[in-house]
C-alpha cells in the first residue's frame, strides 16, 4: 500500500507498518513481540508507524502461535432473588478493569450451584482460556480440587475452607475482622445487648463472620447466649429472625452477616414503629448499593474488592509466568462505612 497520508478504509496490516517505517516485516514482528531485539531508533520508528496507522497485531494469529488466549475464565452464577447482595457485580467490574491493564480479558461463562463443574471442562478441553478464577469456595464446591488435579492454573477468591492443606493461590477478605469491627463500633457507642443474625452453620463464611462478633463481645466480658440467630440469606429471613430476637432477647443493636439480613432487620423495626438508628442500631455487611441509598444510609462492612481484583491478577500473572510462581494466600482487611443506621 503506497502511503498517501490518509488512513486506509481497511485495517492496516503488518506489511503496511513495515512499508511506512521502511523496515522488514520481521522487524515489525520483533517490535511487537520481542522489542528488546531492536535498536532504540528502529523500535521508535516502528512504534511511530504503528501509532500513525492504528495497527493492532493479529491476536488470533498470535494465539495460534503461542497457544495463549489471554482470556481468564470466570463462572458467573445468576443473582439470587430477594437479596441485596451485589458484591460479585462490583468485583467483576474491578476485575475487568484490572485484567485489561495487564493484557488479559475476562471470559464469563454461566453456571448454577447445582452443576459446580459445568463449563470448566469444556473451556479446559478447548484451551479457550489460559486460567480460571474460582469465586464460590464458600459453597464447598469441588472446582479447586478438580482444577488442581488437571494442573489447570487458577486463583480462588476465597480461602480453601474445606481443605486447609490446599496449596493453590487464593485471595480473601477477613470476614471475622469485619464483623469484629462492626461490633466494636457499636460497643464504643455504649451498646451491650448486640444481637447477631448470620447464615446457617454449614456456611464457612457465615461462621467466620460470626466469630468476629463473638470475639468482640467476649473481649468486653459481655454474654452472647440467646443473642444469635442462623437463617437463610434473604430479607424475609432477616425480618423473621429480628422479630424473634426483639421479643426474646431485647437487643439494642444488631450486627448482620449481610446487607440482605440487615434490610430484614430494618423491615422488622418498621413493623413495630421503631426508629432504626435512633432507638435500635443496625450494621450490615458488604456495603451494597442498597446500604448506600436507604434513608440515612445503612452502616456496613465494606470489602476491598478493588484490591482483591488487583491481588487476583497479580497471582495469575505469577502462575502464567515462565517458570510459574505460586505465591501464598492473601488475606485483606475490610473497612466500615458508617451511616445513620448505627446512631
Amino acid at each position: 500500500m503506497a502511503w498517501s497520508g490518509r488512513m486506509s478504509v481497511t485495517p492496516p496490516t503488518l506489511a503496511d507498518v513495515a512499508e511506512r517505517a521502511g523496515v522488514s516485516r520481521q522487524t515489525v514482528s520483533n517490535a511487537v513481540n520481542s522489542p528488546e531485539l531492536l535498536r532504540p531508533d528502529t523500535l521508535a520508528r516502528v512504534q511511530d508507524a504503528i501509532a500513525e496507522l492504528g495497527y493492532s497485531p493479529n491476536r488470533a494469529a498470535r494465539n495460534l502461535r503461542t497457544r495463549a488466549s489471554h482470556l481468564i475464565g470466570l463462572k458467573f452464577n445468576p443473582a439470587q432473588e430477594g437479596t441485596a447482595n451485589a458484591a460479585m457485580d462490583r468485583f467483576v467490574h474491578s476485575l475487568v478493569e484490572t485484567s485489561g491493564e495487564s493484557g488479559y480479558h475476562i471470559l464469563l461463562f454461566s453456571g448454577t450451584t447445582d452443576v459446580p463443574l459445568g463449563g470448566y471442562d469444556a473451556l479446559l478441553r478447548s484451551t479457550a482460556v489460559d486460567a480460571f478464577i474460582v469465586t464460590d469456595t464458600y459453597l464447598g464446591n469441588p472446582q479447586a480440587a478438580w482444577l488442581t488435579s488437571r494442573r489447570a492454573p487458577f486463583v480462588a477468591f476465597g480461602r480453601p475452607w474445606d481443605n486447609p492443606d490446599a496449596t493453590h493461590a487464593w485471595v480473601d477478605v477477613d470476614g471475622a475482622a469485619g464483623a469484629e469491627l462492626a461490633t466494636d463500633h457499636l460497643l464504643d457507642k455504649g451498646h451491650t445487648r448486640i444481637a447477631w443474625i448470620g447464615w446457617r452453620k454449614d456456611s464457612f463464611i457465615g461462621e467466620d463472620r460470626r466469630s468476629g462478633w463473638t470475639r468482640a463481645m467476649h473481649a468486653r466480658d459481655l454474654p452472647t447466649t440467646g443473642l444469635a440467630s442462623r437463617v437463610e440469606d434473604t430479607v424475609a429471613s432477616g425480618r423473621e429472625a429480628a422479630s424473634v430476637l426483639l421479643d426474646e432477647a431485647h437487643p439494642s443493636a444488631f450486627v448482620c452477616a449481610s446487607d440482605t439480613l440487615a434490610m430484614g432487620v430494618l423491615h422488622a423495626l418498621g413493623d413495630r414503629g421503631i426508629h432504626w438508628g435512633q432507638d435500635i442500631a443496625v450494621v450490615g455487611f458488604d456495603d451494597s448499593q442498597v446500604a448506600q441509598v436507604v434513608p440515612g444510609g445503612l452502616t456496613s462492612v465494606r470489602q476491598p474488592l478493588e484490591q482483591v481484583a488487583v491481588e487476583v491478577i497479580k497471582a495469575l500473572e505469577g502462575l502464567l509466568s515462565t517458570p510459574p510462581v505460586a505465591g501464598p494466600g492473601v488475606l485483606l482487611s475490610p473497612t466500615l462505612a458508617v451511616r445513620l443506621s448505627s446512631g
